[in-house]
């Protein structure tokens, strides 16, 4: 089961020593609580319709960061109706008693684990009959946990693709279009493998905007998308070259199922929760807790670094002004940065290098703090969930002879707040909806 958010979950030594840090803590705590994965599951599912044909079977298909408590859910939901499953996820826990087959698979970058996981789900849908119902349990991350590549495309290809494109700054929606057409479970081919039977997914959405195709590479969902799309974000940056087998593929393989294809007459997607719940709850908490509250935007996007300089001009503006609130403030933004890395990157994420661009914007800036936040507990590779920022944190750095500059340079964020001991470090929360920002005033 998911730990609870308690405070000190979230200590750091800025928050710490903030007057404010335990107002900031619980804020925190309350957007995470609001996307927990099973009481989502436990809302929607009160509104299906679950009955089967006479002789049919419940299956269900958990893939995800926050796939453990939302099959955990739906297993206390369906109890002894339930056939069977399997459960796909990043850190798979010891439960004894689980009515599923729970596997871990590779992430950000698939492995042979994702591999195994993507043959096991074949396995279970192969054969079904129009009687049986596939209940699909979809969370972020779906997309490299679990692999299944078409014909010509091997592990290694996959590894290599992702790989360069998340190093050269491309977006999530560019890299899962390429997905889409290189694994014959992404792009509706799990709709397509497990017909004629029904199939009902339920998902938590880590995709700015929620766009069904682009959630764990949208295996139950139509593809708009097209193998010339893939093959002009290849051209984009400049990966034709390197990648001539991918291009080869690309060039011949079969088009995934489009919006309007009979295979989705029987397929219902349903958005449970979303990076907007998390923002608003975020700021009903903050509202509790005396700071007058404004959503900023959900759809925050583009380099890191950027993304920094124009969020904290908006939170040096809303200090001086009031604009677009008042003095004491809790402004949210949520969406999800991407991250250009040099040469020879250091250790880090996108909301650990927002931050960590964030220092000197905001140098000496009083009664300020930013905190950075991935919802899943984890920013990247790392162990990290993201960073706080005040307007002391550029003199500190400055005292133990540190220059932001330089961690910028190489990529090296999480080894510059792990110095001032103010990386957010809450563990996996089991629950995953894109990142979220926050700028407080007082």
């Amino acid at each position: 089961m998911r730990r609870m958010m308690t405070r000190e979950r979230f200590e750091t030594a800025a928050l710490h020593e903030s007057p404010h840090g335990a107002s900031v803590t619980r804020i925190l705590s309350a957007a995470l609580e609001a996307v927990d994965p099973a009481v989502a599951i436990r809302r929607a599912a009160s509104s299906l319709d679950l009955d089967l044909e006479p002789g049919g079977r419940i299956f269900v298909i958990a893939i995800g960061k926050a796939s453990v408590p939302m099959a955990e859910a739906i297993s206390e939901i369906l109890s002894d109706r339930l056939t069977g499953g399997i459960v796909i996820t990043k850190h798979a826990p010891t439960i004894s008693d689980s009515p599923f087959t729970i596997l871990e698979g590779g992430h950000p970058v698939p492995d042979e684990r994702s591999l195994a996981a993507g043959a096991k789900i074949r396995a279970l849908i192969s054969g079904l009959s129009a009687a049986d119902l596939v209940l699909c349990l979809i969370s972020g991350g779906g997309s490299a946990l679990v692999a299944s590549p078409v014909d010509g495309v091997t592990l290694s290809d996959l590894q290599s693709l992702t790989a360069d494109l998340l190093a050269c700054g491309a977006r999530v929606y560019e890299i899962n279009t390429l997905r889409r057409h290189l694994d014959v479970l992404k792009g509706g081919g799990l709709a397509r493998l497990a017909a004629p039977a029904r199939v009902v997914s339920l998902i938590l959405s880590d995709v700015v905007g929620s766009p069904l195709n682009a959630i764990a590479s949208g295996p139950t969902a139509p593809d708009p998308t097209t193998c010339a799309d893939g093959l002009a974000i290849l051209e984009r940056y400049s990966l034709n070259e390197k990648h001539p087998q991918i291009v080869n593929v690309l060039q011949h393989v079969a088009e995934t199922p489009k919006p309007g294809d009979p295979i989705f007459a029987r397929v219902s997607n349903r958005i449970v929760a979303d990076n907007l719940v998390a923002a608003q709850a975020a700021l009903k908490q903050a509202e509790a807790e005396g700071f007058n509250p404004y959503l900023l935007r959900t759809d925050l996007q583009g380099e890191a670094r950027d993304a920094a300089v124009e969020l904290c001009r908006t939170l040096r503006w809303s200090w001086q002004t009031g604009d677009p609130v008042p003095r004491p403030a809790c402004i949210v933004v949520g969406g999800e940065t991407t991250v250009t890395l040099c040469p020879h990157p250091g250790h880090g994420g996108r909301n650990t290098e927002l931050a960590l661009a964030s220092v000197t914007e905001l140098a000496n800036f009083p009664n300020v703090i930013l905190v950075t936040l991935a919802t899943d507990g984890e920013d990247g590779p790392t162990d990290a969930a993201g960073a706080v920022v005040t307007g002391e944190t550029f003199r500190r750095t400055h005292e133990l002879g540190l220059n932001p500059s330089d961690f910028l340079v190489r990529n090296d964020s999480y080894s510059f707040f792990a110095i001032l001991d103010d990386l957010l470090k809450p563990g996996p929360t089991g629950t995953n909806v894109n990142d979220l920002t926050f700028l407080f005033t007082f």
